[in-house]
């Protein structure tokens, strides 16, 4: 499932995990800004994946959402947030459905994974979850405005 490429990304060093929750309590206007208030390896990470998610999703637009990082494209297409021992990626259910059995081997919820902050981040797997989000919030548009128009 991992490439080799993710494999060279070290993780985050044991005795960094307790700061990373502390340091993401506060609001934050922008996403750089959020990324600032980690420590070097975290910043790191959180970038690579910031990246990964804008070349899925060129057209999405950046911003701050539930005081997470926010992707949005005619609504919200995925946040993502670090905690003291993971990344928490969160493509709503529907993303969490889909990819069911790869995400398997995390943790998570309804709409939500966690990917341990000391191992490396499946980036191509994210990759391909935002894309199928992209896709999926690209039919509810065209659905919606379907609607609008035949209510005219």
């Amino acid at each position: 499932m991992l490439g080799s490429e993710e494999q060279k990304e070290p993780g985050v060093p044991e005795s960094m995990k307790g700061e990373i929750m502390e340091r993401s309590g506060n609001g934050f206007d922008s996403i750089d800004e959020y990324i600032r208030g980690f420590p070097t390896e975290v910043q790191r990470i959180l970038n690579r994946l910031r990246e990964v998610i804008r070349k899925a999703a060129p057209d999405a637009e950046e911003k701050i959402s539930y005081r997470m990082p926010t992707f949005f494209l005619h609504g919200n297409l995925v946040h993502f947030a670090a905690y003291r021992s993971h990344i928490g990626f969160y493509p709503t259910p529907s993303g969490i459905e889909a990819f069911k059995l790869e995400l398997s081997a995390y943790k998570g919820a309804k709409g939500s994974v966690q990917f341990p902050i000391d191992e490396p981040l499946p980036y191509e797997l994210v990759s391909r979850i935002v894309s199928f989000r992209v896709a999926e919030t690209r039919k509810l548009a065209e659905e919606r405005l379907k609607k609008k128009v035949h209510q005219r």
